[in-house]
This record gives C-alpha cells, sequence and structure tokens, in this order.
C-alpha cells in the first residue's frame, strides 16, 4: 500500500538534479525554445514535421494503440508538442486528442496564439494533415483560429499549409454565441473566483504556491467556461511532491471541451518525465457548488480509476466575486 502523501515536504528545496535526469528531462521535451527547435531541424514552419516522429514517441495510447503527435509553433516562436492520450479502464470519451493536449499545453504555458500546426496522420510519421473535426472545432476557441496555417504533405506531395478557416468552413464559431469582446482561449482572463471562509483565509497571495488548494484555486480562475459559467481547475500531487494543475476548457460545441482533470493530466504528461498515472497521490478540485456543468464525479471516476489507489482526493467549492465580475464586463463594453 502506498503511504499518504506528505503535505509538508511541498516547501522542501528541490533536490540537485543528476546529469542523467538532465538527460532523461530532455527526452520527454513538450516545449522547445525557436533555437532549441532550430536545433532539432525545426528552421522555418514548414519544418514542424520533423519533430514529429519525436512527438509520436510520447504518445500513450494503450487502448487505441494508435499514435498521434501534434507540432505548432506559438505566437512567440516557441515550438509545442501534443500527444494522444488514452486511459485504460475508462470511456474512450475520457481520452485527449493530440490537437487539445497542444492547445492545452501553449494554454499552461501563457501564449497567445497559434500559428502553425502540423499534425502525423501515419503511423510512420511521414504523412502530415489536417487534425480531425473534434479538434478542429476545439482549435475555433483560439483568438485567431481562422488564420492557424495547417500544414499538410504526403509522400507524393510537398508540404503546404492551408488555413483552418479553408478546412472548416461549414462550423460554429464562438462569436455566434458569445457577446462581442469575450476573451476567447489564450486570451488572458480572471474569473474572480474565492473560497469561502475560513477557508479563504488559507489561501497564498503567491501565484507559485505549492498548496494543492491555492493551485487548484489559480488554474479555476483560468479557467475558459463562457459557454455555461461553470468554471473549474485541478491540481495533481505526484508521489515526489511535484505539483502539476489544469483547468476546464469549454467549446461552443460541447462535446470537444476539455475537463480539468485532463487538462491537469497535459501537465503532468508534458513535465513528469514518463512517469506513470499511479504516481499521482494527491488531488484537489475547485468548482462552485451550484453549477451548469460539476467535475465532482467524473474527476473522482478518473483518479480511482487510474491514479495511486491511496490518492488522496478533495474538493472545494468556490464563489464568485459578483462585483469583480460586473465592474470587469462593464469595462469591457
Amino acid at each position: 500500500m502506498a503511504e499518504k502523501p506528505n503535505f509538508e515536504s511541498y516547501f522542501q528545496p528541490p533536490n540537485m538534479k543528476s546529469q542523467n535526469t538532465t538527460i532523461a528531462k530532455d527526452a520527454y521535451k513538450f516545449v522547445y525554445t525557436a533555437n532549441e527547435a532550430a536545433s532539432e531541424g525545426v528552421t522555418e514552419p514548414k519544418r514542424l514535421p520533423m519533430l514529429i516522429k519525436k512527438t509520436m514517441s510520447l504518445a500513450r495510447a494503450p487502448i487505441s494503440t494508435y499514435k498521434v503527435g501534434a507540432v505548432g509553433r506559438a505566437s512567440s516562436g516557441r515550438v509545442y508538442l501534443g500527444v494522444n492520450v488514452d486511459f485504460p479502464g475508462l470511456p474512450l470519451n475520457q481520452s485527449i486528442h493530440a490537437t487539445q493536449f497542444l492547445v492545452t499545453n501553449l494554454a499552461l504555458n501563457s501564449e497567445e496564439g497559434l500559428r502553425q500546426l502540423a499534425v502525423g496522420v501515419s503511423t510512420d510519421g511521414i504523412e502530415i494533415g489536417a487534425p480531425c473535426g473534434n479538434c478542429r472545432q476545439f482549435l475555433l476557441e483560439i483568438s485567431n483560429a481562422p488564420d492557424i496555417k495547417i500544414l499538410s504533405r504526403s509522400k507524393r506531395v510537398e508540404a503546404s499549409f492551408t488555413t483552418l478557416k479553408c478546412l472548416f468552413s461549414d462550423r460554429l464559431t464562438p462569436d455566434q454565441v458569445l457577446p462581442k469582446g469575450t476573451p476567447l482561449l489564450l486570451d488572458k482572463r480572471d474569473n474572480y473566483l474565492s473560497l469561502p471562509s475560513p477557508v479563504q483565509g488559507e489561501i497564498c497571495s503567491e501565484t507559485d504556491c505549492s498548496h494543492l488548494k491555492c493551485r487548484a484555486l489559480a488554474a479555476a480562475n483560468s479557467s475558459f467556461s463562457p459557454y455555461t459559467d461553470s468554471p473549474s481547475g485541478v491540481a495533481l500531487l505526484d508521489n515526489e511532491g511535484n505539483v502539476y494543475r489544469g483547468w476546464y476548457i469549454e467549446s461552443v460545441a460541447a462535446i470537444p471541451s476539455l475537463g480539468p482533470v485532463q487538462a491537469a493530466l497535459v501537465d503532468f504528461v508534458a513535465r513528469g518525465r514518463g512517469k506513470g498515472f499511479d504516481k499521482i497521490v494527491g488531488a484537489v478540485l475547485v468548482e462552485k457548488s451550484i453549477a451548469n456543468v460539476r467535475q465532482e464525479r467524473t474527476a473522482k471516476m478518473i483518479l480511482e480509476t487510474i491514479a495511486d489507489p491511496n490518492c488522496d482526493f478533495k474538493v472545494f467549492y468556490c464563489k464568485d466575486d459578483l462585483g469583480q465580475k460586473l465592474m470587469t464586463t462593464r469595462f469591457r463594453f
């Protein structure tokens, strides 16, 4: 039986990493600076596929056994990877698509836009094509979505870019539903959520705090839920005291939406250096007590299936600061 996590250890300084650990970390790299990407052969957008095979090797697809890799260049010039992830014992609709992973990776790293995208569509990584319909719809939540350039390449056809707008002409878009000026995915946002007393008094002001409760609340405040107003965030703890976080990301088309546990698992896969999900020993969910979309039961189901059997899962219910929210809305319009 695994031991309960020692929450006091959060505050201990990290141990010095050995050279072998550094090498292992590079093998699981999901974010590249422009210079790092160039050292891998990505010297221009058309060369994004240079990282496809490496990306596909990082996919976790024990059920489908079909590994998908996505490589994208953000507006900052950094290059991000995305992989598909499915979970034994869970329905396939709980899986994470490679492009969903990549977009969540952008959000977790405070990127403001996606410029070019390449998705491997063959098992050998040679053929590059458009993401699936689910992921195209997910991409539409980004403010510059119509102008995102999707790379296509086959064994017989040279690589070329097509905009998402051209690939997905008949589409449901956020601007058909949301008021003008609503922040979209990757735009800066604050949901003005807080925890009620006495819990609120225990919340730290530091943005990089190691308390799971604080990190989950911060994640919920970044949650993208403009259609149902049901923001939520999750923080995970692994067996070495590392904390990972993610938030609910909603789609105007509903089905492509990504739950907060899956978003936190994107962070876990991207920064966990290949660890298994059974190394997750603690988790906190923050969400509203009354919401159109509730995450508690689904989060519990996922964690009971994939995490350490003794994973300590807690839920805290937050509330809106309506005054701040109304003031921000009035300023926006």
